[in-house]
C-alpha cells in the first residue's frame, strides 16, 4: 500500500465530496467523465503531499537535475499509470467497486494527452518514469499544445485529420503555475551600444513581438518510492491582453495579433512545415519553449546557488533529437546578455551543460532552417550562431588545413541553411545514438567528419520502455502471471524476467501463457468489432504493424503481400493456409501524400479482401483508427507477431519492438535498428529475419546496381500485385489513385530513386519468412515456447537500464531518497 492516507473509507468519501463541490451532484447522478474527474481529483491530492517533499528535498540537497527537452512528450493517459506507480491500483478498484464503480470504464473516460505523436515522444514519456522510479532529480521541458498533431479519423478509407480536443473537459493532473511566467520576443532590431559604465557590448532587442510563456506542471511519479518529478509544458498567452479601450486608440489589430500569436505557438504539433509559415511556427514553437524552459532553469539555479559560471555542476540538458537545438545559442544568449559573462566563460557553461540524442539516420529529419527565416524570427541569436559558426570553422581549418569539404559538411551554416544537427554536436559534450547500429552508422556515415574529429563525444545508449506501462498496467493478466511466478522484482528490475526461462520447457506454463495470449486477443477482438465493425477469429494469427506512417517503415510490403496471399488463396482455394489477421495502425503525417495513399490503400484491400465470402474469412485485415498510447497497449497484448520491416539502416531503434517482444510476440524483421539487440538477446531461432542487410542497403544507396524493374519483369506473381495498384481492383476501377504509389516503385516520376526503399528487392525475403510464421505457429509447443522466450529475454530492453546508462555515462546525477509527504 503506498500510504496510510490512502485509506478506503477517505478516498470513497473524497471522491463523493469532490462530485459535490465541482459538479454540484450527488454520485449517483454523475456522468462517467465525471467521477473520472472526482476519482482523478482525489488521486491527484495523495500525490501533492509527495510532490511537495520531492521538490523540497531536491532544493534542500541542492542535488544536480536533468532537464529533458523534447518537442513531445507522448504520455497516455495519467489516471491507470499515476495508480499503478502508487501502489494502490487494487485497493482504489475495490473502493470503486464498492461504489458500483468501473475503474476500467471509469479510465478510458480520460483523453490521451495530446503531447506527442511517435516514438520520440513516447521514449520521452518513458524515460520521465524511469528517472522517478530510480530516485532521479528530472524535469521534462515541452509545450502543451491545445489539440496534439491531430485526431486521426477514416473516412472512406482515407485519413481525416480533425483537431484533438484533448483539454476540453479540463486536464484534472495538471497544475497552473503563472508565478513562473516568461516572456519570450521574436523578430525586430538589434541595437549595439557600449554600456559607459561597465564598457561591455550589448545587445538590445528593439520593435520585437513577445508573448508570455506560462507553465503547467503534471507529476510523474515513481514507481513505490514516494518520488514525484515534474514535467513541465509551457502553454502562451498574450502580453498585451485584450483591452477594451484599444479600439479608440486604433490598437484594437494589434491586440487582435497578440492573442493570435500566443494561440497559434501552442495550438498543433508539427505544424505542416511544407511552406514557409508552417516551417516559421514550427521555429517558432521550438524557441517559446526553450527560451522559458532555460529562463526559469537559471533562476531556480540562482535560488540556491550564486555562481552561474558554474551552472553545470549542477544542471544537464539533454536535448531529445534536433528540435530543441536552439537551446544552445539561447543559452549563450541569457549567459552574456543578462548573467554578464563573457563569451569565453559562456561557451565553457554551455558545452559543458548541453547534450544531444540523435535520433535518426534519415537526413531530412537532420533540421535546416533557411537563414533568412532564422535571422529574421531570432535576430540576437542568430548572430552568436553566427559566432559560434565563425570559431568552430577556424578550428576545423586549422585542424584540416586546405580541406574545405569537410568545412562544407561540418560547418552550421552553409548553403543559406542554419544546420541544427551540426550546432548540436559542436557545442554539445555528449553524442549519443539509440541502438548499437544506429550509433555504428552515425560514426562510420552520416557524423563520420565528426566522429573523426571529436571521438571522445561518441556513445550508444540503446533505448528502453517502462514495462510499469507496457505489462503492469497495458497487460494486467500477463503481470499477475509473471508476478505468480517469480514475485514482483521485475516491475523496478526487469532484468529479473529471466527467471520466466525454465518455464518454457513447461507444458502447463506454456498452456497457461497461451490462454492468456487467446484472452488478451478477445479483448482486441470486442475493441476492433466496437470500432471498426469487422468480426475477427482470436483463433487466428494476429499479424501487427503499429507505428508512425513513413516509407521507411514500409506498411506498404507488407499491404502488397497481403495482396499477393489474397491472390494465392483466390487462385488455389485447396491451398492449405493458416487464418491470419493483419492489423495496421498509423498516422501519416498530414502533407505527407505517399504515406496517406498507403493507408487509403491498405483500407481498400481490407473492403475488398473482408467482404469475400470466397475466402472464408482465411484473411481478415484492419487498420485501427487513431493509434494512440491507450489503444497501443491493448495491441502489444494481444499480438502474435511483431512486424518490425523497415529497410535496414533506416530505422534508430523502434521501441514498439520490444513492447512486442515483453508481451510475447516474436519479432518478424530486417536486421534494423534494436531488432539487431533483440535478436541478440533472444536468438535467432526465436525471430524471422529477412531482407537485405544495413551493409548491402548502404552500398547500393552509395554505388548503385539495383534495378527495381529487373525483378518487376522477372517475376510474374509480384508483378501482378504491383499493376493491381494500377488496374483498378482495389480502386473500384479508378486506374489513377495509386499512380503515385507504382511510381515510387518502379521509376523516379515522384522520388528520386525509384524503390528507394527496396521494397521489391525485399519482397521474396520477406513472403519466406511469413511462411515461416505459418510453419512455426502451427507447431504450437514450438510457438509457446518462442513467445515465452521473447518474454523471457526482455530485461535489457527496460527504459531503467537505458537511463542508468545516461546517468553513469553522461548526466552523472545522485540518487534521492524520499520519505513520504504523507501524513500518518
Amino acid at each position: 500500500m503506498y500510504s496510510k492516507r490512502f485509506e478506503k473509507e477517505a478516498f470513497k468519501a473524497a471522491v463523493k465530496e469532490n462530485v459535490k463541490t465541482l459538479y454540484r451532484k450527488k454520485i449517483e447522478e454523475a456522468s462517467k467523465q465525471q467521477i473520472f474527474q472526482a476519482v482523478s481529483y482525489a488521486v491527484k491530492d495523495i500525490i501533492m503531499d509527495d510532490w511537495f517533499e520531492t521538490q523540497n528535498k531536491y532544493e534542500e540537497e541542492n542535488v544536480k537535475t536533468v532537464y529533458y527537452m523534447s518537442m513531445e512528450f507522448l504520455m497516455g493517459r495519467a489516471l491507470g499509470n499515476n495508480l499503478i506507480n502508487m501502489t494502490a491500483y487494487t485497493e482504489v478498484k475495490e473502493a470503486l467497486d464498492e461504489m458500483g464503480i468501473d475503474l476500467n470504464v471509469i479510465e478510458d473516460e480520460e483523453p490521451d494527452a495530446a503531447l506527442g505523436n511517435g516514438g520520440l515522444g513516447r521514449l520521452a514519456a518513458c524515460f520521465l518514469d524511469s528517472l522517478a522510479t530510480l530516485n532521479y532529480p528530472a524535469y521534462g521541458c515541452g509545450i502543451r499544445y491545445r489539440y496534439g498533431m491531430f485526431k486521426q479519423k477514416i473516412k472512406d478509407g482515407y485519413q481525416v485529420e480533425t483537431p484533438d480536443n484533448w483539454l476540453k473537459e479540463g486536464n484534472p493532473f495538471e497544475l497552473r503555475r503563472e508565478e513562473y511566467a516568461k516572456e519570450v520576443r521574436f523578430g525586430g532590431n538589434i541595437r549595439f551600444e557600449k554600456n559607459p559604465e561597465t564598457g561591455r557590448d550589448e545587445f538590445i532587442q528593439e520593435n520585437y513581438e513577445s508573448v508570455l510563456a506560462i507553465p503547467y506542471d503534471m507529476p510523474i511519479i515513481g514507481y513505490g518510492n514516494h518520488v514525484v518529478n515534474t514535467l513541465r509544458i509551457w502553454d502562451a498567452q498574450a502580453i498585451v491582453d485584450f483591452q477594451l479601450d484599444s479600439f479608440d486608440r486604433g490598437d484594437y489589430h494589434k491586440a487582435v495579433e497578440q492573442e493570435n500569436l500566443a494561440k497559434t505557438i501552442v495550438e498543433v504539433l508539427y505544424p505542416n512545415d511544407n511552406h514557409y509559415a508552417g516551417k516559421e511556427l514550427r521555429l517558432k514553437q521550438q524557441y517559446f519553449f526553450i527560451s522559458a524552459s532555460l529562463q526559469e532553469l537559471i533562476a531556480k539555479y540562482k535560488r540556491t546557488n550564486s555562481d552561474v559560471r558554474k551552472l553545470y555542476e549542477k544542471v544537464v540538458i539533454q536535448m531529445n533529437d534536433t528540435h530543441p537545438t536552439v537551446a544552445v545559442p539561447e543559452l549563450m544568449h541569457l549567459l552574456i546578455d543578462q548573467e554578464g559573462l563573457t563569451w569565453e566563460e559562456a561557451w565553457d557553461v554551455t558545452t559543458k551543460t548541453c547534450a544531444y540524442t540523435n535520433h535518426t539516420i534519415m537526413a531530412e529529419a537532420l533540421e535546416k532552417w533557411p537563414i533568412d527565416l532564422f535571422s529574421k524570427l531570432l535576430p540576437r541569436i542568430y548572430q552568436i550562431v553566427q559566432e559560434i559558426d565563425r570559431r568552430f570553422v577556424n578550428e576545423v581549418r586549422a585542424k584540416y588545413p586546405g580541406n574545405e569539404e569537410k568545412v562544407r559538411k561540418m560547418a552550421i551554416l552553409w548553403d543559406g541553411q542554419v544546420r541544427m544537427a551540426n550546432m548540436a554536436i559542436i557545442a554539445g559534450f555528449s553524442v549519443n545514438g539509440v541502438a548499437k547500429l544506429h550509433t555504428e552508422i552515425l560514426k562510420n556515415e552520416q557524423l563520420k567528419d565528426f566522429y573523426e574529429m571529436m571521438p571522445e563525444k561518441f556513445n550508444n545508449k540503446t533505448n528502453g520502455i517502462t514495462q510499469r506501462r507496457f505489462l503492469a498496467h497495458g497487460n494486467p493478466l500477463l503481470a499477475d502471471w509473471v508476478t505468480d511466478k517469480i514475485g514482483d522484482g521485475w516491475i523496478t528490475d526487469l532484468a529479473q524476467i529471466s527467471k520466466l526461462k525454465p518455464y518454457a520447457e513447461d507444458e502447463k506454463a506454456r498452456k497457461e501463457f497461451m490462454d492468456i495470449k487467446y484472452q488478451n486477443k478477445v479483448r482486441l477482438a470486442k475493441y476492433i468489432k466496437e470500432h471498426n465493425g469487422i468480426d475477427v477469429d482470436p483463433r487466428s494469427i494476429f499479424d501487427v504493424q503499429v507505428k508512425r506512417l513513413h516509407e521507411y517503415k514500409r506498411q506498404l510490403l507488407n499491404i502488397l503481400h497481403v495482396m499477393y496471399l489474397y491472390n494465392q488463396i483466390k487462385e488455389h482455394p485447396e491451398m492449405s493456409f493458416y487464418p491470419r489477421t493483419f492489423i495496421f495502425g498509423a498516422k501519416a503525417a498530414a502533407g505527407y501524400q505517399r504515406a496517406k495513399e498507403t493507408i487509403k490503400l491498405i483500407n481498400s484491400v481490407a473492403d475488398v479482401v473482408n467482404n469475400d465470402r470466397s475466402i472464408n474469412g482465411k484473411i481478415k485485415v484492419v487498420f485501427i483508427e487513431d493509434y494512440r498510447v491507450s489503444n497501443a497497449e491493448l495491441i502489444f497484448a494481444a499480438a502474435d507477431v511483431s512486424e518490425q520491416i523497415s529497410t535496414a539502416s533506416k530505422e534508430a531503434s523502434g521501441t514498439g519492438n520490444m513492447k512486442f517482444m515483453l508481451n510475447g510476440a516474436p519479432t518478424l524483421g530486417t536486421m534494423d535498428g534494436a531488432n539487431v539487440e533483440i535478436v541478440e538477446e533472444v536468438g535467432i531461432e526465436n525471430a524471422f529475419i529477412f531482407g537485405l542487410s544495413s551493409e548491402e542497403v548502404i552500398n547500393y544507396e552509395n554505388n548503385g546496381g539495383y534495378n527495381p524493374t529487373d525483378i518487376y519483369f522477372n517475376d510474374w506473381e509480384l508483378k501482378r500485385v504491383i499493376d493491381q495498384l494500377m488496374d483498378g481492383t482495389y480502386a473500384k476501377g479508378d486506374h489513377e489513385m495509386y499512380k503515385n504509389l507504382y511510381n515510387s516503385l518502379l521509376n523516379t516520376q515522384c522520388t528520386d530513386r525509384a524503390d528507394t526503399y527496396f521494397i521489391l528487392k525485399d519482397f521474396r525475403s520477406y513472403a519466406d519468412a511469413q511462411k515461416r510464421v505459418e510453419e512455426a505457429y502451427r507447431d504450437q509447443d514450438r510457438w509457446s515456447k518462442m513467445a515465452m522466450l521473447n518474454t523471457a529475454c526482455s530485461g535489457k530492453f527496460t527504459s531503467d537500464r537505458t537511463i542508468e546508462e545516461y546517468v553513469k555515462d553522461i548526466w552523472k546525477l545522485k540518487k534521492v531518497t524520499v520519505p513520504s509527504g504523507q501524513p500518518e
